[in-house]
């Protein structure tokens, strides 16, 4: 009896060798090449570097350990150590960011056809202001801390704050990508938002302008876009869209450097899931939106908008 091995569902292991993917793989690579080289697809096939998403990670996990020491570091700390840790940590920090900024700069010269621009020294120029932007950063999140401990009750301590609420997490990445941002960086603060998108569901553009005490709740569905100006003591809830109207096609190259997000004021309460639209879209000081509201339209200081309360038709034995 001649005996042919088989795998665990009984079909031959031999394949026919006209099913073989040698076959077809070598006109598939060509295709592909084809369409890159031709520049009719996108990619990166340059003499250049490009940022590294891995590396742009490392910098937020390195920027924790600067901003909230003892939270996310691998030895204890004490008020004797505390310094050589953030000297250290603040030299890797300095030494990652300014490589990472060479990249993304180069890239983009080399990818516009720009002439030199002392990509290097730029880069190591850019890290410096960074580094001294820092303590304002922190600053800002001392009072994103404090928003969200007055403004959620189940917040009992700071620990829980750093530690576990996606919200801060996201206005974190946010303020370390804006200060980035502001500097005209290309590639690297929208990585950084992605990545706190990746962990939060919480999409903040890193154009936005942000005041102090800035809290989002439960964050999930958030969305704040490039040209919003958010105020001071400003709370928001899961799912709201501070965003913009629809453009005709071709209009984004047009209106790129144009005001198109919603302008939100001191004091001001968004609850869940409501969507604000448009950059002639001012919401007054102090003011509440509720719940599933459509907004287009300005509305001033003080004022309440609210969707009337929906009519419940019961079924069943309760009803």
């Amino acid at each position: 009896m001649s005996f042919k091995e088989q795998d665990s569902c009984g079909c031959e292991e031999h394949v026919p060798p006209s099913s073989l993917a040698a076959d077809y793989i070598p006109s598939i690579v060509q295709q592909l090449t084809e369409g890159f080289t031709s520049r009719k697809w996108s990619s990166h096939i340059e003499p250049v570097a490009i940022p590294s998403k891995k590396e742009v990670v490392d910098l937020v996990l390195q920027a924790q350990r600067i901003l909230f020491p003892g939270y996310f570091s691998s030895t204890m700390l004490n008020p004797s150590s505390l310094e050589y840790h953030l000297g250290h940590n603040l030299t890797i920090f300095y030494r990652n960011l300014s490589r990472q900024l060479n990249s993304a700069i180069r890239h983009d010269c080399f990818r516009h056809n720009q002439p030199c621009s002392n990509c290097n020294a730029r880069s190591h120029e850019q890290a410096g202001r960074v580094i001294r932007a820092l303590p304002k950063i922190r600053e800002a999140l001392e009072s994103d801390i404090e928003a969200t401990l007055e403004g959620d009750p189940a917040a009992r301590n700071v620990d829980e704050v750093i530690f576990s609420y996606p919200g801060f997490f996201a206005v974190f990445v946010y303020r370390l990508a804006h200060a980035l941002f502001s500097l005209g960086i290309p590639v690297l603060p929208r990585m950084l938002s992605e990545y706190a998108y990746h962990r939060t569901a919480i999409d903040i553009h890193p154009g936005a302008a942000i005041g102090e005490s800035f809290f989002i709740d439960h964050g999930a569905g958030v969305v704040v876009g490039e040209t919003c100006v958010i105020g001071d003591r400003v709370r928001l809830y899961q799912g709201v869209t501070l965003g913009a109207l629809s453009l005709p096609r071709g209009a984004g190259r047009k209106l790129r450097d144009t005001k198109r997000h919603p302008t939100i004021e001191d004091d001001v309460i968004v609850y869940a899931n409501a969507t604000i639209l448009g950059g002639d879209t001012v919401v007054g000081a102090r003011s509440i939106v509720g719940g599933n509201v459509w907004l287009t339209k300005s509305i001033g200081p003080d004022t309440k908008v609210l969707l009337k309360q929906p009519e419940l038709v019961y079924i069943g034995k309760n009803e």
